[in-house]
């Protein structure tokens, strides 16, 4: 049964570094090449063109990283602020609003949703692997507490199945196939 939603991408990020590296008391690592772009290239089985997982062998079922600005929303209200900052300070690639993304993830034992994405340009496949956990990162850029009300709800990493482009504004969000049972072991007989 297929769900179509209409979503709004607030923002995407590419960055050919990973800031968040080291102890969070010293700060974030300068990114040079960190672009806010209003409109990504997406390659099937390779991620975003100029991303710092792009192509990376060890990074195909997370190439592409997708977040609910809804659950920075409730983090604040947990955290009892009217608002947190930036929601790419998460620095997930694709930020959107209008549906709960963190549902298509994968778990032990479901496999996760295929979804499609169509900003204007054609849909774009995702396969939703594992949850993007937070860091102890969130507690630095966005407020203390953010890491742990984080927890459940900081995205999923997924894996592009097509090639195109998504870009910032209204788009449309379709689940193709809905997470599912994750096949079991083979039954010795």
């Amino acid at each position: 049964m297929d769900v179509e939603v209409p979503v709004e991408i607030v923002g995407l990020l590419v960055s050919p570094v990973h800031v968040y590296a080291g102890r969070p008391q010293d700060g974030p690592a300068p990114d040079p090449g960190g672009r806010r772009p209003d409109r990504v290239e997406v390659r099937a089985g390779l991620g975003l063109v100029g991303d710092r997982y792009y192509g990376h062998p060890a990074h195909r079922r997370a190439a592409v990283t997708v977040f609910a600005a809804e659950s920075l929303d409730e983090v604040a209200r947990e955290l009892g602020r009217a608002a947190l900052p930036d929601p790419l300070l998460t620095r997930r690639n694709v930020v959107l609003r209008g549906f709960p993304v963190d549902r298509v993830a994968a778990g032990r034992d479901t496999e996760g949703a295929v979804f499609a994405l169509d900003s204007g340009d054609g849909p774009v496949r995702l396969r939703a692997h594992r949850p993007a956990n937070p860091c102890r990162w969130m507690d630095a850029v966005l407020a203390p507490g953010a890491f742990r009300a984080m927890r459940g709800r900081g995205g999923v990493r997924c894996a592009p199945l097509d090639d195109g482009w998504l870009r910032v504004g209204p788009a449309v969000l379709r689940v193709v196939e809905p997470a599912r049972a994750a096949p079991g072991p083979a039954v010795p007989g």
